[in-house]
């Protein structure tokens, strides 16, 4: 029997729902926090006080935040990959993780939907799945509409959607006989709407009373294969929106897309090289890599719109912000090791209050200068570091200026880092982010590898030069 150091026998109805809860959760994860709660409250906690009847009800709904669900991750296409390197740095098991064209997919709990918010530096987005279901198969499309419309309200919304709380959906159709997504989103609606309906006792063509002041719960539904994902948003803003940056510059790079960069780059802060960028803009690139060697999670200075979720709270973001406070140390080196240029003195004075914003001001150093005089021999002698990793996203035709002068930086860059055969200078690394093949079709010069990245809606190719020319062809 499960009873209080009392040894009295009040709140057995609580006990046996908690221990239900525990065995439930258990038999799925074996988790060291349920197995320290239940120790630390069955040896602790007498049950014969009225009082423990509140506390056990916070118990129970404590175990609900830990029930087990799947959590979808969406990113650029081209950052699963890195998304998924990141829940594994925290400790996730690879066999919770899976991975699909623009989503990575964890099996967590609450708890875990606030982590990912905090550390997932290459994710858009973070959602909970509410359900899913198969449609769109049909040939019929009157059957498919009702077999979507029937599968949404089948989910029990009421659990995700608080009383009088305002609701709104949207969604997207890839590879189904389900089209029309204004449609769709519509008959979502009215799906959720006759669900809560029913919920609450009344019939499912009720008007449900929608208060925007309570709050506002963004729900999305994706079609893939006739597959249907219906999902709650947990982050609000985007995850680029880190929260330091409140002034901008030219067409600024996503942070997500800079974190990328720097995996692709095999970037490793610290040691004997420096990273640079000569077109550095608003400083994304700079300051994200300053942040990363600080262990900074990226969440850390913003806040999430799962917070204001009744079943969900703010506890969980405190102990996702108490781990990533534990976690950074901001204290300055000796060295600098990150360093930005540019040829604009707006974008340089952005780029200081960014990084001044951000918590890295007195790591990193941006300085007005020309790109054409950031020349290997100069950057050895601005960093006192025998390596140099350049690093950049320079402005190229469509987004800052015409095709020509695009290719004229590009080509200053080829001159800049790379021998007359394509390798780079001693003590070099470079990686360039353009549109398509841009970079290597203006200097004709072969990256050692490729990725293919979006900025936005334009197709890029982030290209990676590391291999070194023989020791006489150091220069041109």
């Amino acid at each position: 029997m499960f009873i209080g150091p009392s040894g009295t026998f009040g709140c057995e109805v609580f006990v046996f729902i908690v221990i239900n809860k525990v065995m439930h959760i258990m038999n799925i994860f074996v988790d060291s926090r349920i197995v320290s709660i239940v120790l630390k409250f069955s040896f602790s906690v007498p049950f014969s006080s009225a009082c423990n009847i509140g506390f056990y009800k916070q118990l129970i709904l404590y175990f609900d935040i830990l029930s087990p669900m799947k959590i979808i991750i969406t990113t650029l296409f081209g950052l699963e990959s890195p998304t998924k390197g990141d829940l594994l740095d925290r400790g996730y098991e690879k066999e919770r993780i899976t991975v699909n064209d623009g989503v990575v997919t964890l099996e967590g709990d609450y708890l875990d939907v606030a982590r990912a918010n905090m550390w997932a530096k290459h994710a858009e987005r973070i959602f909970f799945e509410t359900g899913e279901f198969a449609c769109g198969a049909s040939d019929d499309p009157d059957t498919n509409f009702n077999a979507f419309f029937e599968g949404c309200r089948a989910i029990k919304w009421s659990d995700f959607i608080p009383a009088n709380w305002a609701f709104v959906v949207n969604g997207f159709s890839r590879k189904s006989k389900l089209y029309g997504v204004p449609a769709l989103q519509k008959l979502a609606k009215k799906a959720i709407a006759e669900s809560l309906a029913v919920s609450r006792g009344l019939s499912a063509d009720t008007l449900i009373s929608e208060n925007e002041e309570l709050g506002t719960v963004k729900i999305q539904f994706g079609i893939v294969n006739d597959t249907c994902r219906f999902m709650v948003d947990t982050s609000g803003a985007g995850l680029h929106k880190r929260g330091y940056r409140p002034l901008t510059h030219e067409a600024p790079i996503r942070e997500t897309l800079a974190s990328g960069m720097l995996t692709y780059a095999k970037y490793r802060p610290y040691g004997n090289e420096a990273l640079v960028d000569p077109f550095c803009g608003s400083g994304t690139i700079v300051i994200e890599a300053a942040r990363t060697a600080c262990g900074i999670a990226p969440g850390r200075d913003r806040h999430f719109a799962y917070e204001a979720l009744p079943y969900i709270g703010k506890g969980p973001y405190q102990r996702a912000l108490e781990e990533a406070r534990d976690n950074e140390d901001t204290e300055p080196m000796d060295d600098c090791y990150f360093y930005g240029s540019d040829i604009d003195p707006k974008a340089v004075e952005s780029a200081k209050n960014n990084a001044e914003s951000a918590g890295v001001g007195k790591l990193v150093k941006f300085r007005l200068a020309d790109a054409a005089k950031m020349t290997p021999e100069y950057l050895e002698k601005l960093t006192s570091l025998p390596r140099q990793l350049v690093i950049t996203n320079p402005p190229y035709g469509g987004r800052l200026m015409t095709p020509e002068d695009a290719d004229k930086i590009y080509r200053l860059i080829g001159h800049n880092y790379l021998t007359r055969d394509g390798f780079c200078k001693k003590g070099l690394r470079l990686s360039v982010i353009t549109p398509e093949n841009a970079f290597e079709e203006a200097t004709g010069y072969r990256p050692d590898k490729r990725v293919k990245l979006y900025n936005g809606a334009i197709v890029c190719t982030l290209s990676n030069y590391f291999k070194l020319g023989d020791r006489n062809n150091g220069n041109r």
